[in-house]
């Protein structure tokens, strides 16, 4: 049922004028089915306030609660079409009155962790692009019929949410910014196998994919106790994303995931003066798949003692400052960041080995992220300890991976059983940290097990992936099409 809402709200949304996109319909569907979770939410607490003969007071007033604009109710339980706001009244009161109440709240919120500064902030951030009033009537009695009580709904409308991410990602413009293949990043998570009690962190963190799927491991490791809970609810997650979207994407997909009130920041992390950062600042887990490619400008490169303008190699300073001494980290980075000759590569490199344990290198074909066409690596560290050995694994598959042949949890099933052991095979192999060049600390990915096999390909696998590639680039035209 909730997939088929989901088409259908995106099938309304394209007649609208104000909706040109895939981001603007994920955008626009997320505020509206936010302030439905949060009508379910209020009746979960008022029932639990019952049943302990307590009083509950609404986070929303009277006015601006859905059941009185977005869907009062007849005696008979169905939408009373008197009451219930429609075409330029609607758009109206939600532009005019709705959005203005709800911004309030980061003001008035007593601190960041609680859901009313997540309102606050959702609403700063955000405005309603649906311009035809009776095209928001039809989205709200959609998104009315989907509930958000019991585990089940919940845990269904996750995964759909995610593939709207997915989907958006896939959409066009860059992929990677706003979706990491689920695999990858349940393989990350199973690696540096975080504990309950560690402070998790993902300074880029996007649609907050790391932080969910580390919720999710440490949910279903054991049974959880009142206390585990509740350090997993307000302790445990921690991010911040600089985009607004990703921002609001990342908010809503924690809840949905089950975290009420997620610590995630809107701000631009590399910002922040490393300098700056102290032992109370520290996680104990960094999990990120930070922006490659971006420039960032001279007064944010001020921020860290290794100048460069690469997004990524500031990103992985921070990181690397803000974990703690025994802290783990899981980093996704391209490639050439272990081979580039610029000083401030080699500089990042060697104290990257030097302040931290390096045990893990683990190199992805291309293709695996749909839509950016670089070879990226994920680099496992461990702070406090400088690097003796490196164990590489190269992710060799027999097929080539787009947006009709993922990337799968089974394509990584021997990397994460070779690397319990650090175990030598044809994909992985293990370097000496003295062996290598000491000026320039290269750590290419150099497989010495891999005998090169010159093989003729069949015309069929040739004419099948041009004519997958015909298709890639077709739909990326239309979606360029669909934005100009």
């Amino acid at each position: 049922m909730f997939e088929q809402t989901f088409k259908n709200i995106d099938d309304i949304l394209h007649k609208d004028a104000g909706c040109g996109s895939e981001l603007d319909y994920v955008e626009q569907t997320s505020w509206i089915l936010f302030l439905k979770y949060l009508d379910d939410l209020e009746k979960d607490r008022a029932t639990a306030a019952e049943l302990t003969g307590k009083n509950y007071t609404p986070i929303i007033d009277k006015d601006y609660r859905w059941t009185t604009w977005a869907a009062p109710k007849g005696k008979d339980g169905k939408l009373d079409h008197h009451k219930a706001l429609t075409g330029d009244d609607l758009t109206d009161f939600v532009n005019g009155k709705l959005f203005n109440y709800l911004k309030k709240f980061k003001q008035s919120a007593e601190s960041a962790d609680t859901i009313e500064y997540k309102i606050g902030e959702i609403f700063s951030e955000l405005k309603n692009r649906i311009q035809n009033g009776y095209n928001l009537r039809e989205v709200i009695n959609l998104i009315d019929q989907l509930r958000f009580r019991t585990h089940a709904e919940k845990h269904e409308m996750s995964h759909l949410y995610e593939d709207k991410i997915k989907n958006m990602g896939n959409a066009g413009r860059n992929g990677g910014e706003y979706y990491t293949p689920r695999p990858l990043i349940t393989t990350i998570v199973k690696v540096v196998a975080p504990k309950i009690g560690d402070k998790i962190y993902d300074g880029a963190c996007g649609s907050a994919g790391f932080l969910c799927e580390a919720f999710n491991y440490l949910k279903s490791h054991k049974s959880l106790s009142t206390k585990e809970t509740e350090i997993l609810q307000k302790k445990t997650f921690y991010g911040k994303e600089k985009k607004s979207l990703a921002y609001i994407l990342g908010v809503m997909n924690m809840i949905l995931h089950g975290v009420e009130a997620p610590n995630i920041i809107h701000t631009n992390t590399l910002a922040e003066n490393l300098a700056d950062i102290q032992e109370k600042d520290r996680y104990d887990v960094v999990l990120a798949n930070p922006p490659f490619g971006g420039k960032e400008r001279a007064e944010v490169q001020q921020n860290f003692p290794i100048k460069t303008g690469e997004t990524a190699s500031l990103f992985l300073q921070h990181f690397i400052k803000i974990l703690k001494a025994g802290g783990k980290a899981g980093v996704v980075i391209k490639n050439t960041f272990l081979s580039n000759t610029d000083n401030a590569t080699v500089a990042i490199r060697k104290t990257l080995l030097e302040s931290c344990n390096l045990h893990t290198v683990l190199d992805l074909p291309g293709g695996t992220f749909t839509g950016a066409g670089v070879k990226t690596v994920v680099l496992f560290f461990e702070k406090g300890k400088a690097t003796q050995k490196v164990w590489f694994y190269q992710l060799n598959l027999d097929r080539n991976l787009g947006k009709t042949n993922p990337l799968n949890e089974n394509d990584l099933a021997e990397f994460v059983e070779l690397q319990k052991t650090f175990a030598d095979s044809e994909n992985s192999w293990t370097i000496n940290v003295k062996d290598i060049d000491q000026n320039t600390f290269d750590l290419s990915v150099k497989n010495p097990n891999k005998k090169e096999e010159v093989t003729l390909r069949q015309p069929k696998a040739i004419l099948e992936e041009m004519k997958a590639l015909d298709e890639e680039s077709a739909e990326i035209l239309n979606s360029i099409l669909e934005l100009i």
